[in-house]
């Protein structure tokens, strides 16, 4: 398999990946590049997810980094995510940050 033929394969599993994070949940960009088969290839999820999400309808949203929090920066869609995360009933404590241990996806229960 060729290097691009590689790189179309691993941002196929990406999306699908992302596509099982349920409602309520979130996962990290690193855990969706481990379970998509590199997980070293964290940034490379964030590339596929600002180039992919609106076309492929991925639930974007529900991607955050490893500390619990959102990625983004405010005035750059952070209120967007953040809103569309607390609509999943997902709680932020008062420094914005996510319990991951309530509400980290778990794929080994859901893939």
């Amino acid at each position: 398999m060729n290097r691009l033929q590689d790189d179309e394969s691993f941002s196929r599993r990406v999306k699908d990946v992302i596509k099982c994070i349920p409602y309520g949940k979130v996962a990290t960009y690193g855990q969706v590049a481990s379970v998509a088969g590199n997980y070293r290839a964290a940034r490379q999820v964030a590339w596929i997810l600002h180039s992919s999400s609106e076309k492929d309808n991925l639930p974007w949203h529900r991607v955050i980094n490893r500390k619990g929090e959102i990625s983004l920066q405010p005035g750059c869609g952070f209120e967007k995510q953040k809103q569309l995360l607390e609509k999943e009933g997902v709680k932020f404590d008062r420094r914005g940050r996510i319990d991951l241990e309530r509400f980290l996806w778990n794929p080994e229960n859901g893939i």
